[in-house]
């Protein structure tokens, strides 16, 4: 008999050991946390069959699975609770030395408890291994927070959408849908995972299409560059299921960052803009330099100039007229999504709205506020420097003239705005004493060895030749 239940426990610790072998590996449930759960079940039984526990104590052997269930229970003369006692005599049958107060281990048969302590036990197992269960999912999965997972599209919930990710389910709301995607049960998608939440019913898995870290993640994957940091992304902003634009910057300078992203042929990036059905993605070279930065984050529209204020945080740019409907962009996307990049307030204005709100400086033809008075050498107020140098090609340095100023500032084709003289006045190219062909004076003298094109000798102009 005696061997008979040997044989028995033998029996159910072989398949308590191959059961908690199969549980350990499909549900990846440490054989620790089962062996827990299989002494608090027993407990529990315990508990239901005799009303109490507290004395119960449960010996599992971590190596041949035996399981063993004690009672222990105090030595008393006169027992007064037989679950938590045991009379003298009873435990000197068991073993002479036992005396009034003393603690007798007394072992439960596990078959003596009734249907429902057993089916009681059966739960807490159970409950013990779903909870284990989906902690284990919850860590897998909050593990990959922030990160990048395919997933077996399942159904529409209302306009929310239910994806498998293998061990458990994760919910795509509408608001983290690309506008205008749809999908089909069984379609794959890749998603990323925005949080994971541990709740009664399991881990609750949010996810997003829409998120700028999908697409870092994305380049993470298809860019070796990337996933080896060689090429690092800076920063990156987006308008989900439109445009993306992408800083990157290389650590090492024979490696071209944008060309690595792009790929040859464009096939790196043509890759990804696949995965997000067909969003266009710019991608420029980060610098340090505000201004440059910028001014590549405009593209594809051309500068003109910039002037960013790094305390502030705002810049201004200038384009070129034509340039300014691209530099904005459709509905000013261009304009927000290099601002969103470089983390600056972009102000764009044209070369024409530049020039009137006098915000635009042209350096071949406009000068700083400075004083002229000693530029080289010359009082500007006084009306003797008349008589002094001019630039080779006749006009006045400053175009400002001492008795007056023209209102172009040149001449055209050598003759008066005004066609008035300080002798008289001459029409239709005819002179007082006749007409002369180029450079040909009427008293044929030359005061200053040789006159140009637009001086003669017998008449002064208004504004020149005071001092003879």
């Amino acid at each position: 008999m005696a061997r008979t239940v040997k044989n028995n426990k033998q029996s159910d610790s072989s398949e308590l050991r191959e059961a908690i072998a199969i549980i350990e590996k499909e549900k990846n449930i440490s054989r620790e946390v089962l062996l827990e759960a299989i002494e608090n079940s027993l407990i529990t039984a315990c508990r239901n069959h005799f009303g109490k526990a507290d004395n119960v104590k449960v010996e599992i052997d971590p190596d041949t699975f035996e399981i063993h269930v004690y009672a222990e229970k105090t030595v008393a003369e006169e027992v007064e609770d037989p679950v938590l006692e045991i009379s003298l005599a009873e435990a000197k049958l068991r073993d002479e030395k036992y005396d009034v107060g003393d603690i007798v281990r007394q072992e439960i048969e596990s078959k003596s408890f009734g249907r429902i302590a057993t089916q009681n036990a059966k739960n807490v197992i159970l409950q013990k291994i779903r909870e284990e269960e989906r902690r284990v999912i919850y860590d897998q999965f909050n593990g990959k927070s922030r990160d990048v997972v395919t997933g077996i599209v399942q159904r529409y919930i209302g306009k929310n959408v239910s994806i498998d990710l293998g061990k458990a389910d994760a919910i795509l709301s509408e608001n983290e849908m690309i506008k205008g995607e749809t999908f089909e049960p069984t379609q794959r998608v890749k998603v990323y995972i925005l949080d994971v939440k541990l709740t009664n019913r399991g881990p609750r898995i949010l996810v997003s299409r829409t998120h700028p870290e999908l697409v870092k993640r994305l380049f993470e994957e298809e860019v070796a560059e990337v996933r080896e940091g060689i090429v690092e992304i800076k920063s990156i902003s987006r308008e989900a299921g439109s445009r993306t634009k992408m800083a990157v910057w290389s650590k090492d300078p024979d490696v071209d960052a944008v060309g690595a992203c792009v790929g040859m042929n464009g096939s790196r990036v043509n890759a990804i803009v696949d995965i997000l059905n067909g969003e266009k993605i710019d991608i420029i070279n980060w610098d340090d330099n505000a201004a440059l930065l910028i001014q590549n984050a405009l593209s594809p529209a051309k500068v003109i100039s910039v002037i960013a204020d790094s305390e502030e945080k705002t810049a201004k740019v200038i384009v070129p007229d034509y340039q300014l409907s691209l530099a904005i962009g459709k509905e000013g996307q261009n304009a927000r999504l290099a601002a969103r990049l470089t983390g600056f307030k972009i102000d764009i204005k044209s070369e024409t709205q530049a020039r009137e709100a006098g915000d635009f400086i042209d350096y071949e033809t406009d000068y700083e506020d400075e004083d002229y008075e000693d530029y080289d050498g010359y009082d500007y107020d006084d009306a003797s420097w008349l008589d002094d140098e001019i630039d080779g090609d006749g006009a006045y340095p400053d175009e400002e003239y001492a008795d007056g100023e023209y209102s172009d500032g040149e001449y055209a084709d050598g003759e008066y705005s005004d066609g008035e003289y300080a002798d008289g006045e001459y029409s239709d190219g005819e002179y007082a004493d006749g007409d002369y062909p180029d450079e040909e004076y009427a008293d044929g003298d030359d005061p200053d060895g040789g006159y140009s094109d637009e001086e003669y000798a017998d008449a002064d102009s208004e504004e020149g030749n005071e001092d003879e």
